[in-house]
């Protein structure tokens, strides 16, 4: 079983790149309304979105983070047409991240704020009651810009909440980073346990690292810790944070979000972080490190790639996925200035890169359609509307909230995997879903949190190129479990639940 292409680019091959069809999208962003990301400097950094079937009609649905103004929820009517709900209208949100806390089979929403963040209870009908104080959620008066979530039992979720500047602080805002916070489950909520040292965490992501265990992944904003601070990497079975004799070298950078993927097929996640400036993508080796990738691979994009500006970009929501289906996990990073920084572009669009069979990515942000110049913050790469094509949602600072349809021709198969299982993680939270079809062995972890400030809770999305059969294979959370195989047909959603 070989892999796919960085496999080539790491070994020094560089085979002939499939000449497929260019992504093509089309705007249909007049569906949301105008909807609008604004405020002051408390939201110049958030912008999030979450995507989730919250009314079991198996299409996903849109919640809007507004900062100043109120947050939108966006019900997916069928046909890329979508209808603005009544609620829940939130204000002071930075994102928000879709999980299902009680297991009743209706997504819930944790949402970030500018204050104390809320839990909302979902329904039938995409209803959302809040519970913050029914199910024992600590509240603080604090800036929340980062969330993930993973289960250590078979009750609540136990949480991780990014915290940026500490407000309060009257020395701030530069080196006033907050500590975050580490929520544990109890009968009767949840115990607060801060995390320090706090370095104005922008993403967090819960996964399994390339060792194999799962770790928290913490990416902090150079600009307010200024100095001494430095990506984090926090070992959640021994309670400790990584350092130098872990493998785990100190790297300070202006970091924003974080994507995840296997592009390799061995089974570990490669880490893209997007920064002011260069964003890293780090390659998961066999000894359990991380090597930077060559620059040859394309994915850096340090600068505006249509050369209408010199000065650095800035990266901040990224997340792979096929856009072609070719087999080959693609990257979309959202970019913007933070609001009118001088040393950075003004203008800076966002990136659209698609893999080639070298295991190089090439811009086609410009050729597709997506190259907004706004100032960009969340995204979402989902299927909105059951084609098998990865649409795009995309939300931006102080401009109108944008929404592309994926119409790419010549798309090849793919497949879809929803999981469930018994007990308090329904969605298997911690799993790993490896699909196999013709040479290609593709795996992808069931998580929550990461991007910049939103998520979603989706079928896990495969291309399969021109495979007409795949096996998936799942790894249950629990290592005793034994894994499932089964060999399915494609071009569908395949729904798979442990008994």
């Amino acid at each position: 079983m070989k892999h796919i292409g960085l496999a080539l680019l790491l070994a020094g091959s560089f085979a002939a790149a499939a000449h497929a069809a260019d992504p093509v999208f089309e705007d249909h962003s007049v569906q949301l309304g105008g909807h609008i990301y604004s405020g002051d400097w408390e939201f110049f950094v958030g912008g999030g979105v979450a995507v989730m079937d919250c009314n079991a009609d198996k299409r996903p649905d849109i919640f809007l983070s507004g900062g100043a103004n109120a947050s939108a929820l966006y019900v997916n009517e069928g046909s890329f047409n979508f209808a603005l709900s009544d609620g829940p209208a939130v204000t002071d949100v930075t994102g928000a991240y879709p999980l299902d806390f009680d297991a009743d089979g209706w997504m819930d929403l944790y949402v970030l704020r500018v204050g104390p963040d809320r839990l909302l209870q979902g329904g039938p009908d995409c209803t959302f009651e809040d519970v913050t104080d029914a199910w024992g959620l600590p509240q603080t008066d604090r800036w929340s810009t980062a969330f993930t979530g993973w289960w250590e039992g078979d009750g609540r979720p136990t949480l991780a909440v990014g915290h940026y500047v500490d407000r309060a602080d009257p020395e701030g805002p530069f080196e006033a980073c907050d500590a975050n916070s580490l929520l544990r489950p109890e009968t009767d909520g949840w115990r607060d346990e801060e995390l320090e040292p706090g370095f104005c965490a922008l993403s967090i992501l819960a996964a399994q690292d390339a060792r194999g265990r799962m770790t928290l992944r913490l990416s902090n904003d150079r600009h307010y810790y200024v100095r001494g601070g430095y990506e984090q990497m926090w070992d959640i079975k021994e309670r400790r944070f990584l350092t130098e004799q872990d493998g785990w070298p100190r790297v300070s950078l202006w970091g924003m979000g974080i994507a995840s993927a296997d592009l390799t097929g061995d089974g570990r996640d490669e880490v893209m972080l997007t920064s002011m400036g260069d964003q890293l993508m780090q390659i998961a080796q066999a000894d359990g490190t991380y090597k930077p990738a060559p620059f040859s691979i394309g994915t850096y994009a340090q600068r505006p790639f249509d050369g209408s500006d010199g000065r650095p970009s800035t990266g901040w929501h990224a997340q792979f996925g096929d856009i072609d289906n070719d087999g080959r996990p693609d990257l979309f990073i959202a970019k913007g200035n933070v609001d009118q920084m001088p040393t950075n572009a003004m203008e800076d669009p966002n990136n659209l890169l698609i893999q080639q069979a070298d295991g190089t990515f090439a811009e086609k942000a410009d050729v597709a359609g997506v190259a907004s110049k706004e100032r960009s913050r969340g995204a979402a790469l989902a299927d909105f509307d059951g084609d098998g094509r990865l649409d795009l949602m995309v939300v931006n600072r102080r401009a109108g909230a944008e929404l592309y349809r994926n119409v790419t021709p010549d798309s090849g198969h793919w497949i879809g995997v929803s999981i469930t299982q018994p007990g308090g993680n329904r969605n298997a939270i911690g799993a790993v879903v490896t699909v196999t079809a013709g040479d290609l062995r593709l795996s992808q972890q069931v998580v929550v949190g990461g991007g910049h400030a939103g998520g979603q809770a989706l079928p896990l999305h495969f291309g399969l190129g021109a495979a007409t059969e795949a096996t998936i294979e799942i790894r249950w959370p629990d290592p005793a479990l034994r894994p499932v195989s089964v060999t399915v047909p494609v071009d569908r959603v395949i729904a798979i639940s442990r008994q």
